[in-house]
């Protein structure tokens, strides 16, 4: 037996590519995003009672990552890329029905609009259904996770001068807290865990309109080298 599912509404987010993205929510706080509702949903009768409610579950499918063969094993980044996992035992993209799920911050509820914080999502993710989040219900104090019992510990990021201003002036344009933002997000390492980059080799990543550019001048540390509007990099 076979079902259908629709999107509910599409996330308008920070994260304009895959790599860099927090591999868990909550990870980087100053990660935006506006959550855009479809019809009927975009109407004030479907949201009303979310003013109440500080977090709320994100049901999505990973639209990037579709697949018509199931896996039944996968690379977890946790595990460094290099081990196997059973595909329910993980939190990988790969799922049998593209389905993922994350709690994330509620900061404003519109007719048709939510305003969240602390995702972990791409731009244009399809969302099929929102929950609130219910602490007595939802958080386990017991609960036990060997595989990730504790978040990754993040590594040190520094600035090149230059690239602190212009983070800066891009956040004053946009209105966001972009220092922060990259801060957090590059603190999580996006690398593979297997890679071990010589301090030549230049990484870069999109948040919101601009391009970040980092590099690992020693193990253990990063540094951001720039940050630039698109249409300046050309």
């Amino acid at each position: 037996m076979s079902y259908t599912v629709s999107p509910i509404g599409f996330l308008r987010s920070c994260f304009k590519e895959k790599f860099a993205i927090p591999r868990q929510p909550q990870l980087a706080p100053a990660a935006r995003g506006v959550l855009e509702l479809l019809p009927p949903f975009d109407q004030g009768e479907a949201v009303q009672g979310l003013e109440r409610v500080s977090h709320v579950w994100l049901l999505f499918l990973f639209h990037q990552a579709l697949e018509d063969k199931p896996r039944l094993k996968v690379r977890p980044p946790r595990l460094g890329g290099n081990q196997s996992l059973g595909v329910f035992a993980s939190r990988a993209t790969h799922r049998p029905n593209g389905i993922g799920q994350s709690v994330v911050k509620l900061d404003r509820v519109e007719p048709g609009r939510l305003w969240l914080s602390g995702i972990d999502l791409l731009d244009g993710t399809p969302i099929l259904d929102i929950k609130p989040y219910v602490p007595y219900a939802d958080c386990v104090g017991e609960a036990v996770n060997a595989i990730a019992d504790s978040a990754p510990q993040p590594i040190t990021v520094d600035w090149q001068e230059s690239a602190l201003l212009q983070a800066r002036a891009h956040g004053q344009r946009l209105g966001e807290p972009l220092v922060e933002l990259i801060e957090q997000c590059l603190a999580q390492d996006p690398r593979p865990a297997y890679q071990v980059p010589p301090p030549q080799r230049r990484y870069g990543a999109a948040f919101w309109d601009v391009d970040v550019r980092w590099h690992y001048p020693e193990p253990g540390r990063i540094r951001v080298l720039e940050v630039i509007a698109p249409a300046a990099s050309e």
